[in-house]
């Protein structure tokens, strides 16, 4: 029986409770390792990781129990995915964490401002999508790799992970990640002494984050970060809350999101935004067949993210005592639909394929230039390429002088 059946014969009551329930463990499940590593590459401790994940599963979860609640619209809320994955890429700033803090509160600032200025959302929303595409799947190419070089590594830790992975795809795709991610858990319980890790298993706690605001954590960071968010998260949200026949402004949800990660960034957090994937279990017909009563899904998964927030503890636990390749592997994983889309997206458009090809190269290149990141100068490149080699109009010749 297909999932949707199974929903299908679900008392009305429960199905859209289900689904909610589904759509955050499957997006808590399959990101909480790439969120956790994120956050340790950008130079937090564990403890400060720990109190980041925990944070944004509390804010999370308080905007999809709210905005659901008092609009009785299926409006689902995330982390940004590819954010945490874009974090793993550009290395621990001058300043510390303290400085990637002030970094998010800027991104957050970006966000609220897209909300409450027209012009600049307008600006942003005028980002060619190949292009935006091209750039986050030039992110997510070296963390897809990740996989290979754990085999390569560790193949008797790695190889069972891959395989779980790839049979799970076969039989149960969506949950392919979640097993993959159970896998590493009982083989890390299995080989890894857990109570060495720095973060013991237990409560987790807030840990106040003091800011500090550099022009480089700016440029490196927080322009990425929120060209990356608003691209693949809040716009594609956006669209399948339209998609299911929602009509969602976008300008409230910009504020609420975008003051919800400034703060959940004093507590060591990225940015919070609109779900995408995980929207559409909530707000498609899996959740209910009546669309009025769909509502109640992201109720369910906020609570869902609220109870899982406090697991954070022992999964920072279990992070801080893996091999690092390893972890990267399950992230690299459960990227990689998300790369696939990227490039599919990046080259639907077949006028713009070399600036979009540009854009991945370049962005995949790791490259940094006048300190600022590889993401930057590959959106830079591409715009500044298609600019270039956008056709000229055609002027119309000027009529023939009558006789």
């Amino acid at each position: 029986m297909s999932t949707a059946q199974t929903f299908a014969a679900t008392p009305g009551v429960l199905q859209p409770v289900i689904a909610g329930v589904l759509a955050a463990i499957v997006g808590y499940a399959s990101t909480f390792p790439l969120l956790l590593a994120g956050y340790a590459a950008a130079g937090a401790s564990p403890a400060q990781a720990e109190s980041g994940l925990f944070a944004i599963c509390l804010a999370v979860g308080a905007l999809n129990i709210v905005a659901s609640w008092r609009l009785r619209v299926p409006l689902s809320f995330a982390w940004s995915t590819p954010g945490a994955a874009f974090l793993l890429t550009v290395g621990a700033p001058a300043g510390g964490y303290p400085a990637v803090v002030g970094a998010f509160l800027m991104t957050a600032a970006l966000i609220v401002l897209a909300g409450l200025w027209r012009p600049f959302a307008r600006a942003v929303a005028a980002i060619p999508g190949s292009i935006a595409n091209a750039m986050l799947a030039g992110i997510l190419l070296t963390l897809c790799l990740a996989p290979l070089r754990a085999v390569a590594e560790l193949p008797t830790l790695a190889l069972p992970i891959v395989l779980s992975w790839a049979v799970a795809l076969r039989f149960a795709r969506r949950y392919a990640v979640p097993i993959a991610v159970a896998v590493t858990a009982a083989i890390l319980a299995l080989t890894a002494d857990v109570a060495t890790g720095s973060v013991a298993a237990g409560w987790p706690t807030l840990v106040p984050v003091l800011p500090v605001f550099t022009v480089d954590a700016f440029i490196r960071i927080s322009l990425p970060l929120f060209i990356v968010t608003m691209a693949s998260q809040n716009l594609p949200g956006l669209a399948v809350m339209q998609a299911n026949g929602y009509a969602v402004r976008p300008a409230p949800q910009f504020v609420a999101t975008g003051a919800a990660s400034a703060g959940v960034a004093l507590f060591g957090a990225h940015t919070v935004n609109l779900a995408a994937i995980t929207a559409a279990i909530c707000a498609g017909p899996e959740a209910h067949p009546d669309p009025a009563r769909r509502w109640a899904a992201p109720v369910a998964a906020g609570w869902t993210y609220v109870a899982l927030g406090l697991l954070a503890g022992l999964a920072a636990g279990f992070i801080a005592a893996s091999p690092p390749v390893l972890i990267q592997a399950v992230a690299g994983l459960a990227l990689l639909s998300s790369l696939g889309a990227s490039l599919g997206n990046a080259l639907a458009d077949e006028e713009q394929h070399l600036p979009a090809v540009v854009t991945f190269v370049t962005a995949a290149s790791g490259i940094t230039v006048l300190g600022v990141g590889a993401a930057f100068w590959g959106v830079v490149a591409g715009i500044a390429l298609l600019l270039l080699h956008r056709p000229r109009p055609v002027r119309a010749a000027p009529p023939e002088p009558s006789e």
